[in-house]
Order: structure tokens, then C-alpha cells, then sequence
């Protein structure tokens, strides 16, 4: 009995001991983040801006796409007078920047010097001097694991106060294709722009929305506060302060090479094509090389050529080894270029045929003036081979003829001569024909593609259920989804897999499961996400749907101020849903929308270029804009009423969507304000969506 009274009288005590020793721990760890925040705290600034065009904020129910109203952070990264934030502060292009600098009274007006497009961070400047100019901990003393506390100097007004704090931890390192390290401290648009810092108050990096899988200034932000944040890191930053200070714009570095597609962590890099004028034309690449190593790394996957060459600029340069046969080629002091915005991307001038299983494929439409038109190409001709020099490459029937047509044109760049083999519509004769291809419609700024009045009405063989033809019996055609034999038309209504989101799609009532059609996903503005409203879209149209075979897919937001980035996959999912039931042509899958709308399509066809060929807009503008890619192809619509305040933003985004190299048209709709499209423009839009997969 004594015994057992001493054995329980120990565990107690130990029991006490280490209670008392995690309390103990968890106040050392208070005291430590405290003093941290508090060492940090005079190089965190608050950056308040003012007006500009609608952007992404955090409202009291969550992001949404609005006016920007809340200050920002940054932080000090030179004594006299330079602050660095994250671009996504800036998106609205706001006419005011005052930057609150702590034991100062008044704000200070700031400048904005130079963009980072690339790591997606701004530089600004104030006339001040003393600035206090952080510690950092350098990149190889970051380990996953460690503490990494986000701060944030938003909502506190005395400046002089600790900034708002987040504790975590470093979760991983080298994400964002080599750009960023990872932290699961709580992060959104209240700390972006300001630092992440280690638990004895070094800064780590500049905390930015970003996302593997996209590329624009507000990918990522869809991932606030879910215990997924990004930071650039602090050596990195301060790297390349000196060059921002010269207010050059950082852009991304660019080899110049279309891949053929493959899993992302398994199979050589092979490239399919060469960008004109590109770092990769010039080192003498060809299609058939494999990339074997870059800066004496061996490169075996997509994923390690990503994050071999995603942490470069333009201008750097890469040593790399190639392999064209049994010979390894080495390279060295290979120059980085922006090789898309640089060429642009091809166009050969024809619309083909669809849902036809022959190999090759026959031309639906001449584009006046085009390419095709001046080497007397001919509606109902059949592309039968193509290539740049001899001999001629064959259709495999891998995949649909047209598809596989454009993955070769997407290795070329305007102005690059090539040979097509031609079998006539008239008398079955086979002609070659070389053609020297122009840039694609809507991709000069110096012109506004004149959209065709009129393209043929049949655009379909209505066969796309049927197997593809293949030139050797060795070859697997594509997959061919089996499909109902009766499919509900008109308006329906639909609810995701876990039946937390509703979403309604419009089937017209001659829809052909051998008719493959385009996908319009329509992005209500807010308020307007009752069936009623769908109805009434699906009224207005309706004509065009089954003129042009378009499929019409409306997801419901919940949220009363309008579409917000936590929505996008429950419409990713919508539209994949809508795929697994119907006949859908990929190249012709638009996300549309007006206002709120309008922006939550541009978000969504910029972080979903896989998916999505583009957006057709009403009354929604961007300020920033990345450059185009040849495979896959960006396409955008852009309409503004005359009477809306914003006309001239959404015109100037057209304009920055040309300098990328992407197709954009506007259109100023007179005695509009922002209200939505009338038959005509309709029309007009329904007739753009027909023409997405040109080439």
C-alpha cells in the first residue's frame, strides 16, 4: 500500500512538472515572438492607396472582387527611402500611394519606381532618409521547421504600436518553381507585402500571393489563410533592389521552347518547337532535342526544367547540355530573352473543320488577307502534311487533326516560312505550297482585329464520336468519350459532388452528342444568381447557342457582394462536370462575366490556361498583365459601355493584353453604361467564341 501510495504521489508530480514545463515553454515562446515582432517592428510599414480601377480585397464576409479600401504592408529595404511590397497591392493602379512610417506623425507620399513581374513584387519610394534597414537570415540558414512569424501593419492606426502577428513555421522550401519558401503562418491580403521573420526577429521574406499553376499578380489568393502562404525570399529581394531602383520592370526569363506535353515529374523534356529570334533559336536548337542538363544540374522531368530556369530573369544566363541522337550537346552563356513577347505567336489564317476522324483536316474558312488566303488556300481543302523543311511530317491520328496541326504551329513564330502539303477540293489534286505565317489577330497593338462579318454556318462533319483514323496500326487513337443517346436540354439544374454548390447549365434542343460544342461559363454579377436570371440569359442566347453549338454553364455565387477567389474551384468543378456529360471542344471553353463577374473571368482564365481559352468581359479591366504562351493559346473579349467610368481602363487593357502577345479585342458600346450586351454584341461574341480554335 505504501508503495502505491508513492508510485501515484511520483506520476503526480512528474504530471505537475510537465504541465508546469509546458506552460513555462509556451510563455518563453510568447515572450520570444513578442520580442521579435517588436525588433521588427520599425521596418514594417503601412501603405494606404486610393482610387483606381475594381480589384481582389477582404471584405467582412471574405475576398471579393471590389474597390480597394484597406492599407497594405511593406517594408523598408533601403535607409533612404525605398520600401518593397507585393504587386498584388497595386493591381488596381491607384491614383495615391501614402506610405505611414512608424515614429512619424503624418503619412508620406510614395512613387512607385519598377515591378518585379516575375517574384510579383513592387518597389516604392519616399522622400525620407534614416530609414531602419532589416537583418535578414540568408537563404541557406532558412530550414523547413523552423519559426516563421508573418507580420502585418494594416488595421492598428498607431503605427508606432507591434504590427499584427501569425506564428508558424517554414513548411517547405524551393516552391513556386525556386522562387519562394512556404509557411503555414496564417497569411491574406492584410500581411501582403510584409515579412515573414524567424523567431529572433531576421527577416525570412516578403510574404506574396503566388501559386505554381499560374503565373498573374493574384494567383495564389485564393489560398488565404488556408495554411498554405508564400514568401519571396529576403536575400533574393534584396538582390534585386539595385535594379529596381533604375525603374526597370523584372520580367521572367524565357528559353523559348514549346515541350511536348508529358507527366510533370516523369519523362525528358523534348521540344516540339522553337520561338523565333528566341535564346533557343540561336543556341541552335531543333525540334527532337531532349534537354538533358541546365547549370551542370541533371534535368530528367518537366518539374526539374521548371525549377531549373522558373528563378531566372531576363537577361541572366544558363549553361545547358541538349541531346539531339546519340550526341550530348554542351551550351554556355546562353542569354535569357522574353521569347513570346518578343515573336508573338503564329497564324496561318484557316478555321478547320470539326469532328472529323480522316487524318489531317479540311478547311472550314479562308480569313481574308491572311497567310492562307495569299498562297491560295481554299474552303474545303485538306491539310495533308506540314512541316518546315523536307521531308513533311504526316497526321499520326493520335489526336484530331487540327490539334495536332497547331501543336506544330505553336513552334513556330511569325514570320517563319512554312511547307504544307495540300489535297484540293476541287479534283483530288495534291499540291505543296509554302506559306510565311503573320502574327495572330488581336496580338498588335498597333491594330484592332476587324472581326468577319460573316463565317460559315457548318462546322462540324458530325462525326466526333466516331474512332480517329490512324496511319500505322500501332498507334492508339485518342479516346473517344461515350456519350447518352438522349441528353436533357434546356435549363437544368445542377448541384457539385458534395452538393454544397449549385449551378445551372443551358442545353439547346438540337444539341448532337457528334457535334462537338464550346462552353460559355457565365459569371453573374452580384445579386443576379436566381434561376430566373439564368433563364433569361439562356433566352437571350439561345439563337447563338444552336447557331454556334455553345453550351451555356451558370455557377452560383453565395456571396452578396459578388464572385470571390475561394469560388473558383467549385466553377472548375462545374465546368468539369458539364465536360463528363456532353460533347465539348476544348479550344472553345470561355469563362464570361460582367463587373465582379467580369474579374472573377479574368482571374480564372489566367490561373486556368490548361482548361480555359480565354475570357469574354463586360465592364472589367486589369492592371497587370503576364505574357502570352503559344501552347496553350489566350484568347479575350473585352466590352465597355461609353457611359461607364471604367471604359478607358478596360481599353488600355486591351492594349496590355496585345503587348503580351495575347488575342484581345474591345469594344465601346455607345450610350452604355455598365449594363449587359445587346443582341448585337451578343452576336458578335458568339461569332468570336466559333473562331477560338483558328489557326
Amino acid at each position: 500500500m505504501r508503495s502505491m501510495r508513492l508510485m501515484l504521489l511520483t506520476a503526480g508530480c512528474l504530471a505537475f512538472a510537465a504541465r508546469a514545463s509546458a506552460q513555462d515553454l509556451n510563455e518563453e515562446v510568447e515572450k520570444a515572438v513578442k520580442a521579435a515582432a517588436k525588433k521588427a517592428s520599425p521596418s514594417v510599414v503601412q501603405i494606404v492607396t486610393q482610387g483606381g480601377a475594381d480589384m481582389v480585397v477582404t471584405t467582412a464576409k471574405g475576398p471579393a472582387f471590389r474597390k480597394a479600401m484597406g492599407p497594405t504592408t511593406g517594408v523598408v529595404v533601403s535607409a533612404d527611402g525605398y520600401i518593397i511590397s507585393s504587386a498584388f497591392n497595386f493591381i488596381n493602379n491607384p491614383t495615391s500611394i501614402l506610405v505611414a512610417l512608424p515614429g512619424r506623425d503624418e503619412p508620406v507620399v510614395a512613387k512607385k519606381v519598377a515591378d518585379d513581374t516575375s517574384r510579383m513584387l513592387t518597389l516604392l519610394k519616399v522622400e525620407a532618409a534614416n530609414l531602419p534597414v532589416p537583418a535578414f537570415v540568408p537563404k541557406k540558414e532558412i530550414r523547413e521547421g523552423q519559426w516563421s512569424i508573418a507580420l502585418g501593419r494594416t488595421l492598428d492606426t498607431k503605427r508606432d504600436n507591434p504590427p499584427s502577428v501569425s506564428l508558424g513555421v517554414i513548411s517547405a522550401l524551393n516552391r513556386i518553381w525556386g522562387k519562394a519558401v512556404q509557411t503555414d503562418a496564417k497569411v491574406s491580403p492584410v500581411n501582403y507585402g510584409g515579412p515573414i521573420v524567424d523567431i529572433v526577429g531576421r527577416f525570412q521574406g516578403i510574404l506574396i500571393p503566388a501559386s505554381p499553376n499560374g503565373e498573374e499578380v493574384t494567383a495564389g489568393f485564393e489560398w488565404y489563410d488556408s495554411g498554405i502562404g508564400f514568401a519571396i525570399p529576403m536575400e533574393d529581394v534584396m538582390a534585386i533592389v539595385p535594379r529596381l531602383k533604375e525603374g526597370k520592370e523584372l520580367r521572367k526569363g524565357q528559353f523559348g521552347v514549346s515541350l511536348k506535353q508529358a507527366e510533370q515529374f516523369s519523362g525528358q523534356p523534348e521540344v516540339t518547337g522553337v520561338a523565333k529570334n528566341s535564346t533557343a533559336e540561336k543556341a541552335g536548337l531543333k525540334a527532337g532535342d531532349q534537354i538533358v542538363e541546365i547549370d551542370g544540374k541533371a534535368i530528367v522531368s518537366m518539374a526539374q526544367l521548371k525549377h531549373a530556369l522558373g528563378a531566372k530573369y531576363e537577361g541572366e544566363k544558363i549553361a545547358i547540355k541538349y541531346k539531339r541522337g546519340d550526341k550530348v550537346v554542351p551550351l554556355e552563356g546562353l542569354v535569357l530573352t522574353s521569347a513570346v513577347a518578343g515573336t508573338g505567336i503564329p497564324f496561318l489564317g484557316v478555321l478547320p473543320m470539326r469532328d472529323d476522324p480522316k487524318l489531317g483536316f479540311e478547311i472550314r474558312y479562308v480569313f481574308p488577307k491572311s497567310p492562307a488566303e495569299k498562297a491560295g488556300l481554299k474552303v474545303g481543302d485538306r491539310i495533308m502534311k506540314f512541316g518546315v523543311g523536307e521531308p513533311l511530317i504526316p497526321f499520326t491520328g493520335e489526336k484530331p487533326g487540327r490539334l495536332q496541326f497547331i501543336d506544330f504551329l505553336n513552334g513556330t513564330a511569325p514570320g517563319s516560312e512554312i511547307k504544307l502539303e495540300v489535297k484540293r477540293k476541287e479534283g483530288d489534286k495534291v499540291e505543296k505550297i509554302a506559306i510565311t505565317l503573320d502574327s495572330l489577330p488581336g496580338t498588335l497593338t498597333s491594330e484592332e482585329w476587324k472581326l468577319p462579318a460573316e463565317i460559315p454556318e457548318k462546322s462540324s462533319l458530325e462525326k466526333a464520336l466516331e474512332p480517329l483514323e490512324t496511319a500505322n496500326p500501332n498507334i492508339k487513337p485518342a479516346k473517344v468519350d461515350k456519350q447518352e443517346k438522349k441528353v436533357e436540354t434546356g435549363l437544368l439544374k445542377r448541384t457539385t459532388g458534395d452538393g454544397e454548390h449549385k449551378y445551372w447549365i443551358f442545353v439547346h434542343e438540337k444539341y448532337d452528342p457528334n457535334v462537338s460544342h464550346g462552353l460559355v461559363v457565365w459569371l453573374h454579377p452580384p445579386g443576379k444568381n436566381k434561376e430566373a436570371d439564368f433563364d433569361s440569359l439562356a433566352a437571350a442566347w439561345e439563337e447563338y447557342c444552336t447557331k454556334h453549338n455553345l453550351i451555356l454553364v451558370c455557377p452560383a455565387s453565395e456571396n452578396e457582394d459578388g464572385w470571390i477567389p475561394s469560388e473558383a474551384d467549385f466553377v472548375i468543378e462545374s465546368i468539369q462536370e458539364t465536360i463528363k456529360g456532353h460533347t465539348i471542344d476544348r479550344a472553345r471553353i470561355v469563362t464570361h462575366g460582367m463587373g465582379v463577374g467580369g474579374q472573377m473571368a479574368l482571374h480564372l482564365a489566367f490561373s486556368n490556361r490548361d482548361l480555359l481559352r480565354g475570357a469574354a468581359t463586360v465592364g472589367a479591366a486589369l492592371n497587370t498583365v503576364k505574357d502570352a504562351t503559344p501552347t496553350p493559346r489566350s484568347a479575350f473579349w473585352l466590352a465597355g459601355g461609353e457611359l461607364d467610368p471604367l471604359v478607358k481602363g478596360i481599353a488600355e487593357t486591351r492594349n496590355k493584353l496585345a503587348e503580351k502577345k495575347h488575342s484581345a479585342l474591345f469594344r465601346n458600346i455607345p450610350n452604355r453604361g455598365r449594363e449587359y450586351l445587346e443582341d448585337a454584341q451578343i452576336a458578335e461574341l458568339a461569332r468570336w467564341i466559333d473562331m477560338l480554335d483558328k489557326q
